[in-house]
């Protein structure tokens, strides 16, 4: 059994992040992927985003895993943040048919490109580190992505969190994806862009529930104190503890200027390692599908030095980042 694998005999599987956090202090997550592959030439503009490759060109998604992984991240994550149960039924409507299977199917893809650009990349590095050229590195890891509702929606409100939406009917929304991507072969979750106090329960509660993979939740804030809806993050933290699932709480596809603060607030409130990934900086005007140049651009191997100073010891970056940002970074952290 790997490393990566490995269970403890109540049947939990072990933290995959102790390793990385014992011998290098951080783990690199990756940086974007539906705007890193735009900015290869693939137009995304439709509700599903990069889950759409999931169909019709998943050897891009693996490709670019492969490049982050070269890049230097230590975590990458799936490519199934939009790909949830209910977005592919209504693709499904529009233009072709796809079974509930057909969907749990695809689900599972998105995990495998991520394991199969894995073992490419280990099996390479591995030659490369034969004649002890490559400096030393630890075994990835694979992250199966968990979306938020406003994700599926495609309009923004991962953003604003104004869902209108009773507790069960995110329950429901939320549950068949994550029984599907907890059963995969991936080393945990990563529950992304969650932006409201009501979500994060309704994903405390499902995790309870799970067979034992570990997991991460990362809230997109309006600034540096507030989730997107307005609650306040070290409140919903807090509401998190006990949960057994959670190996790590943090932020992502938040403003980088809000990081320090938002840190600072989960140094009070949980033990837990702090994840971060935020995008660049640029807003994103989501009547015109269009992001907005941002004045001051995040330097995020700068930037994610003093983030790791602060306590955070999960960093990457999210929209509008790419495999140059994440090779920068794992450079800056490292050589400290």
């Amino acid at each position: 059994m790997s490393e990566t694998s490995a269970t403890t005999r109540s049947g939990k599987r072990a933290d995959p992040l102790g390793r990385f956090l014992e011998r290098q202090g951080v783990v690199i997550l990756d940086g974007g992927l539906a705007t890193a592959l735009e900015a290869r030439g693939f137009e995304l503009n439709d509700h599903l985003w990069s889950a759409r490759l999931l169909l019709d060109d998943p050897q891009a998604i693996q490709q670019l895993h492969c490049d982050y992984l070269d890049a230097g991240a230590d975590c990458i994550i799936s490519a199934s943040y939009q790909a949830s149960f209910q977005g592919l039924e209504r693709y499904r409507s529009a233009h072709r048919p796809l079974s509930n299977a057909d969907i749990a199917a695809l689900l599972h893809r998105s995990v495998q490109l991520a394991l199969q650009a894995r073992e490419t990349f280990w099996a390479e590095f591995s030659l490369q580190s034969a004649d002890a050229v490559q400096p030393e590195r630890l075994y990835p890891l694979v992250a199966a992505s968990v979306g938020s509702y406003g994700a599926y929606l495609a309009d923004g409100s991962e953003y604003t969190g104004g869902y209108g939406l009773e507790p069960s009917a995110l329950l429901n929304f939320h549950r068949q994806r994550l029984e599907v991507l907890a059963e995969s072969a991936a080393d945990l979750l990563a529950c992304e862009t969650i932006p409201s106090r009501a979500e994060a329960h309704a994903l405390r509660q499902l995790l309870d529930e799970s067979s034992g993979i570990p997991a991460w939740i990362s809230f997109s804030c309006r600034d540096d104190a507030h989730l997107s809806d307005g609650s306040l993050l070290a409140e919903v933290v807090a509401e998190l503890e006990g949960c057994q699932r959670l190996v790590a709480v943090g932020v992502n596809c938040t403003a980088p200027q809000f990081i320090p603060g938002l840190i600072e607030q989960l140094r009070h409130v949980t033990s837990l390692p702090i994840v971060v990934y935020p995008n660049s900086g640029e807003g994103y005007d989501a009547t015109h599908k269009r992001w907005l140049e941002a004045t001051d651009r995040s330097d995020l191997a700068k930037d994610g030095l003093e983030w790791l100073q602060a306590g955070a010891r999960l960093i990457g970056g999210c929209c509008r980042t790419g495999p140059d940002h994440i090779r920068a970074l794992r450079t800056s952290l490292l050589a400290r």
